[in-house]
């Protein structure tokens, strides 16, 4: 695909992306509103619909299933563990796991619910509280096993919001990884627990993050610092939290794209061979 067809293609999705957002601040829901765009179709219209690539749902941990997605062609490639938001293991967060694969992963899109997706906050809120912390734990460290099960290179892990302080408690438990990304999610702030990450760590936020205030970024980012942890951290101004979450008033469209770009680029720096 040529450049120009990608440019064009990149300022469509933006556009309906914009127009989508004004129509849920003013209450708009007419017939000319564009369909809600999903982070993982965004990209995928940036960059071609993902092709050569293999998902299912597959048992990794107990009774539990998760949705798997690889390049089709026989080859080395790293891993990531996929973390979703509150809502649950959405078809979203799989098409995003497909959308990884596609640049050269193998990428286990975990369920820390078990299976359930919430349809509104007041669930997600209910499952996200309800969620045994330890069995949590174990289900991430096996699907760390499963996808080195699979031959994968290096592993590393990546979460939205509640998924993104779930990818920080697995990469401060007795874990090694190789890269982790975080976005805007809990930070963890005991410097014992920090001093466990020995890989790079990406971090995304909003300045308008009420839930994760630029202050708690930064005090974060000193922390590291003193660790000697290499990191990537972004403050997108202007942007709260969940921006990169097209389903409410808080989506930007051009961050999320430049976010993805930038997660990819630090993945493929410190996990491909």
């Amino acid at each position: 695909m040529n450049k120009a067809v990608i440019l064009i293609s990149v300022l469509i999705v933006l556009a309906a992306g914009v127009l989508y957002v004004r129509g849920q601040q003013t209450g708009g829901n007419t017939s000319s509103t564009p369909p809600t765009p999903t982070n993982a179709a965004m990209v995928a219209d940036a960059t071609g619909t993902p092709s050569g690539i293999t998902g299912k749902d597959v048992a990794y941990y107990a009774d539990v299933s998760g949705y798997y997605a690889a390049p089709a062609e026989a080859g080395n490639y790293p891993g990531v563990v996929m973390i979703h938001e509150w809502w649950g293991l959405n078809d979203t967060v799989k098409e995003m796991a497909r959308n990884l694969a596609k640049e050269g992963y193998h990428v286990l899109a975990v369920d820390l619910f078990n299976g359930r997706v919430a349809v509104d906050a007041s669930e997600a809120r209910q499952l996200t509280s309800a969620m045994d912390k330890e069995r949590a734990l174990m289900n991430m460290q096996a699907a760390l096993l499963f996808l080195k099960d699979q031959k994968a290179t290096k592993v590393a892990a990546w979460g939205w919001c509640f998924g993104g302080g779930q990818a920080m408690q697995l990469s401060v438990s007795d874990v090694l990884l190789d890269a982790t990304v975080i976005y805007y999610g809990s930070l963890e702030t005991d410097n014992t627990k920090l001093g466990k990450i020995k890989w790079p760590v990406l971090g995304v936020f909003g300045e308008k993050d009420a839930s994760i205030p630029v202050s708690a970024v930064r005090d974060f980012e000193k922390k590291l610092d003193a660790l000697s942890v290499e990191k990537e951290v972004y403050v997108y101004p202007g942007v709260g939290h969940a921006f990169a979450n097209p389903s409410g008033t808080s989506f930007a469209p051009k961050e999320t794209m430049d976010a993805w770009e930038k997660t990819v680029r630090f993945l493929d720096k410190h996990l491909k061979i």
